[in-house]
């Protein structure tokens, strides 16, 4: 009877023991638009998989895709206010905060990730991180390779002229709504969680985005053309608030920035082998993919860079410069 005691007793420390370790941890919510099965949510698992080994159990994440903490917007400004929240963004909504970041999501900037990501190791990029991070933002992740944006429409795509009167959902960033205007369409901003209901009541016309996230979303269920004018080379970034990071030890950063940076590099990984699969798949969706020639929409997307008064001095020939290198 006295062993069965002491038995029960250890038994109670131990579970005491666990549940004061796991108070006593860090936990991260990660809020993304995605869907579960998108390489979005792959990636995240991934990343949280091996943050939890890392750090024995101590650090965990959270995750939350499909919108469940509301849209970009309204993630970005709970991690600023000090929530522990990260969520995937792009450069052209920091540009709200640092405009010169901006330029980094124009159109037809790039066709090379790796051109693209050595820009995000730059010292050029380092002191926009410095800037972002007086404003409240922290960048936890800057690697990470969404896609290429290419479009999904209820009619064929092959000109600029074909996209005028079409009204395309874009997220919510002044640069790609800029894109697409230029492009000849009609930019309809919105959350993406709202885009399928949209694009089935007729809102919209279309909805631009990597293949992935096109057919993760359904998209092809209510438009049937796939038009891929590839506008835009998208890389992302994941980012939380200072006021939250700047509570956790330097040990405890230094672990989450380092499977961050990894789960990035498998983000490329997918994003180099997802598309011909997710063409293939549309086609037996019964959906036609257009190939058109980008030559005209790439000149008329160049107007582009000439619209942002806020940007320092010759910063598009500054940028092209170091792409070239």
């Amino acid at each position: 009877m006295r062993n069965l005691i002491k038995s029960a007793v250890g038994g109670l420390l131990l579970a005491t023991a666990m549940a004061s370790a796991a108070i006593a941890g860090t936990t991260i919510k990660v809020a993304y638009e995605n869907n579960p099965g998108e390489p979005v949510d792959l990636v995240v698992h991934r990343w949280a998989e091996m943050l939890t080994d890392r750090s024995g159990g101590e650090i965990t994440l959270e995750l939350y895709p499909s919108s469940q903490l509301g849209s970009k917007q309204d993630v970005t400004e709970q991690a600023m206010l000090g929530s522990n929240v990260v969520t995937i963004t792009d450069v052209g909504f920091l540009a709200d905060f640092v405009p010169d970041l901006g330029i980094l999501f124009g159109p037809y900037l790039s066709d090379s990730p790796e051109a693209l990501f050595s820009i995000y190791e730059s010292d050029w990029f380092k002191e926009k991180e410095k800037e972002l991070a007086e404003k409240g933002v922290h960048i936890v992740m800057s690697n990470y390779l969404y896609g290429t944006r290419h479009l999904i429409s209820t009619k064929p795509v092959r000109t600029p002229a074909d996209m005028q009167g079409m009204k395309i959902r874009t997220p919510n960033n002044i640069m790609q709504i800029k894109a697409i205007e230029a492009m000849g369409g009609t930019a309809t901003p919105m959350p993406l969680g709202e885009a399928y209901t949209a694009l089935s009541q007729g809102i919209i016309d279309g909805v631009e985005n990597p293949l992935a996230v096109i057919y993760g979303g359904r998209f092809h269920e209510e438009a049937k053309y796939l038009n891929m004018i590839g506008y835009l080379l998208n890389t992302s970034v994941f980012v939380g608030g200072e006021a939250f990071f700047s509570t956790l030890s330097k040990e405890d950063l230094a672990m989450i920035h380092e499977t961050a940076h990894e789960a990035g590099l498998y983000s490329q990984e997918l994003a180099a082998a997802n598309d011909e699969e997710v063409i293939n798949k549309m086609k037996e969706a019964g959906v036609e993919v257009i190939y058109p020639d980008t030559a005209p929409f790439r000149e008329a997307a160049m107007a582009v860079y000439t619209q942002f008064p806020e940007w320092s001095d010759g910063l598009y020939e500054q940028i092209q410069g170091q792409l070239s290198k």
